[in-house]
């Protein structure tokens, strides 16, 4: 039996009462307790759980109960997950597949004999003692997929309530490594002397802020010389295609060198941009390769083909571009991902500055106002 008082975030108290009785029924009950104070606040709660289990044994004396349902294990419920829930839902094949291994790797080997509605609190901190070794952003990629499991299992009908509390982990906000414009320019300059495929990978990148899977995936079909405009409809995924990551396509105009690399780079040997001389389509590793080598050549540390794309979304905003168009040209799905790059906006830290250049204001009586904790006074005061 438990009575749980918290803080309502409109006021008072809010009673969280939770009840195993005898026969394994679950009784739960959250209400805003009428009294003011928490000690009696705590005190309501207890005389309604009472109030609960009586009322649950009158209406069980008066109706037969109903059989009681088989719940299975998470185990046995995971693979009705994945093919319902995750593919049903027609989830990313990468999504599926990093849901597939947080099942087969983590939650089946800990939790896997553990009836879905006796997951505990207890349980959860396993999981995370588990995974001491791992970052924090791990931690929380396998808690939530324990979270929306149970969930999907209150919504089948499986269990009636998630029985457990999943709290992630605190995650510092990490900043973007990027290249400074003289290294990205220097990168650019050592692809071209790798070669066109390495070229058009770094300018793809540097000057487009594509994806690795996204640049995978690029037809000639995607690209409009005359409106010097390119179309970013799919990605691709271990040689599958699917929608770009943040689920919708979106368009970039080219700038002047990227236009001229794609009209240099144009070939009859297959629908897709990158590919090999015989015409099959480039794999991920063979562009990996390709930056690491042009950045080996340019005399950098940081070689991953991801960072290209953290330099463009960095350029736009040290040059002053507003973070509403980084959004729409990255793709990024929530604003808060592009905020990350902010900081280093000069725009944003000068017009904060300038700000201490304006006049003074002034009252409706043309005296000057000085504000003392938050109050505007007179300064003749």
């Amino acid at each position: 039996m438990s009575v749980t008082v918290r803080r309502y975030k409109r006021g008072g108290w809010e009673v969280d009462i939770r009840t195993v009785l005898p026969d394994g029924t679950n009784l739960r009950e959250r209400r805003k307790a009428p009294i003011g104070s928490k000690s009696g606040a705590k005190r309501w709660g207890e005389h309604r759980e009472r109030a609960l289990i009586l009322e649950h044994r009158e209406k069980m004396a008066e109706e037969p109960p109903e059989p009681r349902r088989e719940v299975p294990t998470l185990a046995e419920f995971a693979l009705r997950f994945l093919d319902g829930y995750a593919r049903a839902n027609r989830q990313k094949p990468s999504t599926v597949s990093s849901k597939e291994s947080i099942l087969r790797v983590h939650l089946v080997p800990l939790l896997g004999t553990t009836k879905l509605d006796a997951v505990s609190n207890e349980d959860v901190q396993r999981v995370k003692n588990h995974l001491h070794d791992r970052a924090a952003t791990t931690v929380n990629t396998v808690l939530t997929t324990l979270s929306v499991m149970l969930k999907v299992a209150v919504e089948w009908d499986v269990i009636g309530s998630v029985p457990c509390t999943i709290k992630l982990l605190r995650v510092a906000p990490a900043e973007a490594d990027f290249h400074d414009f003289h290294e990205y320019e220097g990168l650019v300059e050592a692809a071209r002397a790798v070669g066109r495929n390495a070229h058009l990978v770094v300018l793809l990148g540097g000057d487009a802020g594509l994806r690795c899977g996204e640049m995978l995936a690029l037809e000639w079909t995607d690209i409009d010389f005359s409106k010097r405009m390119l179309h970013v409809r799919r990605s691709e995924w271990r040689g599958q295609l699917t929608v770009p990551k943040g689920g919708r396509p979106r368009r970039i105009p080219l700038t002047t060198r990227l236009s001229a690399a794609l009209q240099g780079h144009r070939h009859l040997r297959g629908t897709r941009v990158l590919c090999e001389d015989d015409g099959r389509p480039v794999s991920k590793r063979v562009v990996q390769r390709l930056v690491e080598k042009a950045s080996r050549r340019a005399n950098l540390e940081n070689t991953g083909v991801h960072i290209l794309r953290h330099t463009f979304c960095s350029h736009l905003a040290m040059r002053g571009a507003p973070a509403k168009a980084i959004q729409e040209l990255a793709g990024h799905r929530d604003l808060a991902t592009t905020q990350r790059y902010m900081h280093l906006s000069p725009a944003a830290v000068e017009g904060a500055i300038r700000l201490l250049e304006q006049p003074a204001p002034v009252s409706q009586f043309g005296d000057i106002l000085e504000t003392v904790s938050g109050v505007k006074v007179n300064a003749k005061d």
